[in-house]
């Protein structure tokens, strides 16, 4: 059960109608997590101004979904998981590549790189080495790259953070963790 009340499209007002009228028009409805965070028309604008913008990044969307469920299965985020996932296949990953992608595994050296390094940054709280980004910039990414890498990472703590704690009730198609079996 939600923590928190989900807001209603039907009784949103202002710049929240707004937002929420461009989230149904993306996605054919409105998530339960942009209804948990449209409680703050402030947080509901940057959530989704920062997915607009990352989604037109030079990362791409795969890459984008990959680092997505590495990082909601480190934080028991089953939403993340879920919307990821299809998100995912939807950016033209197979289910084994996000189910690899899941346990921080890849057989592209180019994202097993991406998928290291993220994974250290939420294990290790950003606590990293120089050799870290060294692996980045050996696999080919650049330092706007880099940067990028590091938006994804920290936009999927706010949303993985906000689910958990909030309980947002999970609207897409389940998939297991597998940390939380571990």
């Amino acid at each position: 059960m939600t923590r928190i009340t989900l807001i209603e499209p039907s009784s949103a007002t202002g710049t929240t109608a707004e937002k929420l009228s461009e989230i149904k028009a993306a996605f054919g409805i409105v998530p339960n997590m942009f209804k948990a965070v449209a409680n703050s028309p402030a947080a509901l604008s940057s959530m989704w101004g920062s997915f607009a913008a990352l989604g037109g990044g030079r990362l791409g969307a795969k890459l984008g979904e990959q680092i997505a469920v590495a990082i909601a299965d480190r934080n028991n985020c089953n939403y993340c998981l879920a919307a990821h996932t299809g998100l995912g296949r939807k950016a033209g990953a197979t289910t084994i590549e996000m189910s690899e992608a899941q346990a921080g595994r890849s057989p592209d050296p180019r994202t097993q790189a991406a998928l290291d390094f993220s994974i250290k940054v939420v294990e290790n709280r950003a606590d990293i080495t120089g050799d870290d980004v060294a692996s980045l910039r050996n696999a080919g990414f650049d330092d706007e790259e880099i940067v990028e890498i590091l938006a994804h990472i920290a936009l999927n703590l706010f949303t993985n953070y906000l689910n958990v704690a909030l309980d947002v009730p999970v609207d897409f198609p389940g998939v297991k963790l597998t940390r939380a079996a571990a």
